[in-house]
């Protein structure tokens, strides 16, 4: 229960922020998603001491989601020392954010809006560190994808505001669209998009050949570039990052 609570907690601030902001307030908003943050940080520093330290590596599976002859995709979690790990820094990350916006954004009245923005932003991450396969994990992806445009375009009176978030959604869509023939790459070598079935054939097809755009490229590297190109554009490196200085149009903070 634990481990499923660090993930919904974010959720659950974002929903209270968005949808009940008007009742609440800015101030209750913020107090209400930030504590949800702090609480979820101190949920995975619990996490961290049980599975990195002791060694009790945890994975929760909570129902089918694609069940079609070969492909079979669970809504599952996976916790092991390098999941923990992210989840200390993800949530540690957020709740400063948190805190800091709630001064930053005090003058303004759309501040539980953006709590929940940054709430929800929060959740996607972790569901994107914690996924057990890669299609769940570009679940999470897109919805970090999402809450950077809502993010962005969080003054969305602004005309420069609408074109950077625009601009920085279509750039991630190059990145995003390399991830997911990655994914579908490595279901047609491998037959499976979970973690464990991956890792634990991929020394047996090291030189293994797909045939791509009439060339016949080893599989691994193939796989391995296009999923590098999909972390090269969500990350705005070298190429694909023109998106992110137009990106300090929507809030500084945040931003920074």
């Amino acid at each position: 229960k634990m481990y499923l609570l660090l993930i919904i907690l974010p959720l659950i601030g974002s929903c209270s922020a968005g949808l009940f902001g008007r009742k609440l307030g800015p101030h209750g908003s913020g107090l209400i998603s930030t504590g949800c943050l702090m609480l979820t940080f101190l949920l995975s520093v619990f996490a961290f001491y049980e599975v990195a330290l002791v060694g009790c590596c945890t994975y929760v599976k909570l129902t089918n989601w694609i069940d079609s002859e070969v492909l079979n995709v669970d809504w599952g979690f996976m916790f092991d020392s390098l999941t923990v790990l992210m989840c200390c820094v993800v949530t540690f990350v957020s709740s400063l954010v948190h805190l800091y916006s709630l001064e930053y954004m005090s003058h303004d009245p759309h501040l539980p809006r953006f709590m929940s923005y940054l709430s929800l932003f929060t959740f996607f991450m972790l569901i994107l560190v914690t996924a057990d396969n890669f299609v769940q994990m570009f679940v999470g992806w897109e919805g970090v994808g999402l809450c950077s445009y809502l993010l962005i375009n969080f003054w969305y009176t602004r005309i420069q505001a609408n074109k950077a978030a625009i601009k920085a959604m279509i750039m991630n869509r190059i990145g995003d669209f390399s991830l997911v023939l990655g994914i579908m790459v490595m279901f047609v070598t491998f037959k499976a998009v979970d973690y464990a079935t991956v890792f634990a054939l991929t020394p047996l097809f090291t030189d293994v050949k797909v045939n791509f755009m009439n060339y016949d490229l080893n599989a691994l590297t193939l796989i391995a570039v296009f999923l590098f190109i999909g972390a090269v554009g969500k990350s705005a490196q070298l190429g694909l990052h023109t998106w992110l200085p137009d990106a300090m149009e929507g809030e500084r903070n945040l931003n920074s």
